[in-house]
């Protein structure tokens, strides 16, 4: 009687092949799903694998799979009707990464190549800080959300500069529209010479600048929002920024909180106004404090910023009240809970001259650019517009 029992080593060389070639296989399959920008891939199985990994992790890992050009370049042409120009800037689609994402200035070329219309680095302060003790970055799973509480962590201004003008310098990063976003250092006591630091700084490099004063990571810098604060900085920083080589002299956003309530609204309103702190435009919203009641799993009440799709409303709310109190006068860059194209098409008819994302990124990886410029487009069409410019705040009732 022939035994057919197969020895230990023998067993383990077959399962070893058969990891090999299993390995190999859906190594191929997976490289061919990433440079075919597959959806179905990205979130069935790239992404929920990237999510396994500690929030900041997965986050770090993103970042240098985008620094390494580790994903191929978005195949998708970008049709007219997303073409647009905001302050005598061009840009070829309204959908950018916000700032927090790339903060270290290190991914720009390939995020361009993904798909981004534009890239906004930072924020960045003038001396570098590590940030928030860790764990300070949490995935609110079931509502597409996270809450982080990094704290402003930066490479500092010299080392963030050296890596933009190396950018500027290359073939591939002449043709990027770039936005700084600027921070304070948690232990300066004069916030007002950190965000003039940043702007003589960043002024050779920047398409526009962001004067972030509504992170919540950071102590007191909410209160820069208030009336008199507010005032004494924008009148400095503008008055600073004025004072450039015209060629230098940069759009300056300031960065709000979708937390105001109505009166601080208005005086926010009545400042950017004035002849003399008008600033370019508002970015409306950072991230929020609240915790809306739909939150769920165990890091709902995690203390930081909120950002996804529960702070869809809020900043639709925000930028339309903006919109309507400013009258229109001043371009809005609208964030906070895009996910599709009919998210950025209602940001827009909100008031939102530009849209940008970062949360459905960290959760949807590079394809979903793509399906929110295509779906913009088709609601753009759908509703007879031509353009992404004649649909900014069409929905606003003044």
């Amino acid at each position: 009687m022939c035994s057919t029992a197969v020895s230990p080593a023998r067993l383990i060389g077959k399962i070893g092949s058969l990891v090999m070639v299993t390995g190999g296989g859906f190594g191929a399959f997976s490289a061919i799903s990433i440079y075919n920008e597959d959806e179905k891939f990205y979130d069935n199985i790239f992404m929920p694998l990237v999510q396994r990994l500690d929030p900041e992790t997965s986050h770090n890992f993103a970042v240098f799979a985008c620094k390494y050009k580790l994903f191929p370049k978005s195949k998708f042409q970008d049709p007219e009707s997303l073409n647009t120009k905001v302050l005598n800037l061009s840009f070829d689609n309204p959908i950018g990464i916000a700032a927090g994402f790339d903060k270290q200035a290190e991914a720009a070329q390939s995020l361009r190549n993904i798909g981004f219309g534009f890239v906004e680095i930072g924020s960045v302060t003038p001396l570098p800080q590590s940030g928030q003790k860790k764990p300070r970055l949490f995935r609110l799973s079931e509502n597409e959300a996270l809450i982080n509480r990094m704290g402003f962590n930066s490479d500092g201004h010299e080392v963030v500069l050296q890596r933009l003008v190396s950018l500027r310098q290359s073939e591939n990063g002449k043709n990027l529209t770039l936005g700084v976003n600027l921070g304070k250092n948690k232990t300066s006591e004069d916030a007002v010479t950190d965000y003039c630091k940043g702007i003589e700084l960043f002024s050779d490099v920047a398409d526009y600048l962001v004067v972030n004063i509504s992170s919540p990571n950071t102590a007191g810098l909410r209160d820069l929002q208030e009336e008199k604060q507010l005032k004494n900085l924008l009148s400095t920083l503008v008055r600073v920024r004025n004072n450039l080589p015209p060629e230098r002299r940069k759009p300056l956003f300031v960065k709000i909180s979708p937390d105001l309530s109505v009166e601080q609204r208005k005086q926010i309103a009545d400042v950017v106004l004035d002849k003399l702190c008008k600033v370019d435009g508002l970015i409306c919203s950072n991230t929020t404090t609240a915790r809306p009641s739909e939150l769920e799993g165990p890091h709902t009440q995690e203390a930081g910023g909120l950002s996804g799709r529960p702070l869809k409303n809020p900043s639709n709310e925000l930028i339309s009240d903006m919109y309507k109190l400013t009258q229109g006068a001043i371009p809005i860059i609208g964030v906070g809970g895009v996910s599709s194209g009919l998210d950025a098409y209602n940001k827009i008819l909100s008031g939102a001259s530009l849209v940008q994302i970062y949360t459905t990124f960290a959760f949807h990886g590079p394809p979903r650019v793509t399906r929110i410029k295509r779906e913009l487009d088709e609601h753009l069409r759908m509703n007879g517009w031509s353009s992404v410019s004649d649909a900014v705040g069409k929905g606003v009732t003044r």
